[in-house]
């Protein structure tokens, strides 16, 4: 009995059953049968140190024998302590107060907590709305899902929960205008203070975004124009600018969070994958003083998980930052991130439907559309979906999804654990440009070189 036909009792995503793993090393799957796969998405852009490292392992088995669960309002354990002292070192613009949760989710769910009590706090209470952008992904519970611009996602729990506004996401690199660049993104940062002023200044709490796009825009990489306006502008209306690293963060981008690039200053972050990086469910928020300290002082934060500062999930955190740092990871991050960027612009020039190839560090991608005008590939085509297939047929995994409805961008996220090497960026690249082909020859697109 095949993988496809063996009765199970787990409740899976859709019907498509997938071989059963047996074990993991390095940026390594294989499966019982012996399959070996590239894992060249890092899971869901999750697995930033790669699978089996030994000093994560050991952390862990040490910190079992002491304690696996110790609860937050019954005692304070060392590991969480540590992890929020060795966070905070690399937070910017004194974002020294972290809160621990289970994963992306939760964090954004945690950060827009965390504002409106702020606003309640200090004598704002009639600010309520965050704005986000469309497309954009920032989780899966109602708080997360309700700054989530995907109606594919939301429509159904509509009825339920308060959907919040949106602006556009700024996808400069297909608009086709007479402006640079650099006007484009200031362009697409106006267009939240039109929002704002729109929806009332006074009522606006938050603007939340991803300084590089995740799962909604695959790896998008806005104007440099654009982050410093959009900080302007949550100033000028005393709003306040919200982060979501959660697939951003911890080194994946070449730097330890994605808005560092620009230099950005954000009043609230939030954090998770690359911090468990696949070991252990663990996420959290980053936010300064101003912002906790008045939360505090009205009776203390309203918000809370069971397995929040886990001593276990914890002790894996800081093990994982003490060799992110051993290993210089976000600095191989960049460097392979440029080695993989190469690649992927030599398929561009192979593959006449590859529009626009970007991202930052080890979180790249490339978007199928036509070049000279930006259309959409037909929808029917489903073609992001045929190169993950064509991929995994060959070994490796990379990451695609449709978005906004299932009716906006095609693409496909190249994103590795940052060990990876040269030779296996190589590899990739490989398997990545055989298995556009094979899906180009049975589509009857050109194929050039």
């Amino acid at each position: 009995m095949d993988q496809q036909t063996r009765p199970s009792n787990l409740f899976y995503l859709a019907s498509l059953r997938r071989p059963v793993v047996d074990r993991a090393e390095g940026i390594y799957l294989w499966t019982e049968d012996g399959r070996r796969f590239i894992d060249g998405s890092s899971g869901p852009v999750a697995v930033n140190l790669g699978y089996s490292n030994p000093a994560v392992l050991e952390a862990m088995r040490r910190q079992m024998e002491k304690t696996t669960f110790a609860y937050r309002l019954h005692f304070e354990n060392e590991p969480a302590e540590r992890l929020a002292t060795t966070l905070a070192e690399r937070m910017p613009g004194g974002l020294d107060r972290i809160f621990f949760v289970s994963g992306g989710s939760e964090a954004v769910e945690s950060c827009l907590k965390l504002a409106r009590q702020w606003a309640v706090a200090t004598g704002q209470a009639n600010r309520w709305k965050v704005i986000a952008r469309m497309p954009s992904y920032h989780g899966g519970t109602y708080g997360s899902l309700a700054v989530t611009g995907d109606g594919l996602l939301t429509d159904t729990f509509a009825d339920q929960m308060r959907v919040m506004p949106t602006v556009p996401a700024p996808t400069a690199y297909r608009d086709r205008d007479n402006l640079s660049l650099e006007e484009r993104g200031l362009r697409y940062a106006d267009m939240l203070e039109e929002r704002i002023l729109a929806e009332g200044p006074e009522r606006v709490l938050a603007f939340i975004m991803e300084p590089i796009g995740g799962a909604a825009t695959g790896a998008l990489v806005a104007p440099d124009s654009y982050y410093a306006r959009i900080r302007e502008i949550c100033d000028r209306h005393g709003i306040l600018l919200i982060h979501d690293e959660v697939m951003s963060g911890i080194g994946r981008t070449g730097k330890f969070l994605g808005g560092d690039h620009w230099n950005c200053r954000p009043d609230i972050v939030s954090l998770s994958k690359g911090i468990g990086s696949g070991y252990v469910p663990l996420g959290a928020l980053a936010a300064p003083g101003r912002i906790v300290e008045p939360v505090l002082k009205m009776g203390g934060f309203q918000h809370g998980h069971t397995y929040a500062g886990n001593p276990l999930a914890c002790a894996a955190g800081l093990a994982i930052m003490g060799e992110m740092d051993r290993l210089d990871l976000t600095a191989n991050a960049a460097a392979m991130g440029e080695l993989v960027l190469d690649g992927l612009r030599g398929l561009a020039s192979r593959f006449p439907f590859i529009a626009d190839v970007r991202g930052k560090g080890l979180m790249t991608a490339v978007e199928y559309a036509d070049r000279e005008t930006s259309a959409l590939l037909p929808a029917e085509w489903k073609i992001g979906q045929r190169v993950l297939d064509a991929a995994y047929a060959r070994g490796l995994i990379v990451y695609s999804r449709r978005v906004k409805g299932g009716v906006q961008g095609d693409y496909t996220m190249v994103a590795p654990p940052l060990i990876v090497t040269p030779e296996e960026v190589g590899e990739i690249i490989s398997i990545l440009g055989d298995s556009i082909e094979a899906v180009a020859r049975e589509l009857g697109l050109p194929v050039e070189g």
